[in-house]
């Protein structure tokens, strides 16, 4: 008897279109900039300075502090919540996971996966999963941190691979232009480098998973 494997805990799968809009596909990159714009105000980096002042009223010195973003604020806070408290809040959960389905939807567009201008809220055609860890159970407390160590080939590799991604994009722009389609092998390639990347991130930022993530676009 043959039991089948256990699927890893972030999964996404985009809907392969039949055929694509010649015209917004042109003006894709202008067309995504509204919804881009939304999306980095949600992750930006929030910079402060300090500015320190002498007895004589003259300025001595300009200190200025950046914060990491959304994505640094979560890999600590989640790090220091599975550290000391074995705990990740169900809240906390939802909104990593939201988050990552909305970045991912504005991704596919960009990348020509879809027509469908990104949604704030619709699945659509991006069908991106994670699941919620039991963490007593499945997570290791003291893994998280070396997980960003751990996944240092996967970030070689993915490096390389995003290169690749972004030249089969340009071809499949070309492509859909002259014929309306998005080559299914471009397709499955782009698909599954936001696969990749997307396990990845459950396992080294998110910290979802202790499953070491395949190397596999599949």
């Amino acid at each position: 008897m043959v039991t089948e494997r256990t699927p890893y805990a972030a999964r996404l799968d985009v809907d392969y279109p039949e055929e694509l809009n010649r015209l917004t596909t042109f003006f894709r990159l202008i067309l995504a900039i509204p919804i881009v714009i939304i999306l980095s105000i949600i992750s930006a980096s929030a910079d402060s300075t300090y500015i320190v002042i002498s007895d004589a009223g003259e300025t001595v010195s300009k200190i200025t502090t950046t914060s990491g973003g959304i994505a640094g604020a979560l890999f600590l806070a989640t790090l220091l919540m599975i550290l000391f408290r074995q705990r990740y809040p169900r809240w906390w959960f939802d909104f990593a996971r939201e988050f990552a389905r909305f970045a991912t939807r504005v991704g596919a567009y960009i990348v020509l996966l879809t027509d469908e201008y990104p949604s704030t809220e619709d699945e659509q055609a991006v069908h991106l999963e994670i699941d919620y860890p039991d963490v007593e159970q499945d997570l290791n407390r003291w893994l998280p941190l070396v997980k960003w160590f751990l996944a240092i080939p996967h970030f070689i590799v993915l490096f390389f691979l995003a290169i690749v991604a972004f030249f089969a994009v340009i071809i499949a722009w070309f492509a859909i232009l002259f014929t309306g389609r998005y080559p299914r092998g471009l397709f499955d390639y782009v698909v599954g480098v936001g696969r990749w990347a997307l396990r990845v991130e459950a396992y080294a930022v998110l910290m979802v998973t202790d499953r070491y993530p395949p190397f596999s676009l599949s």
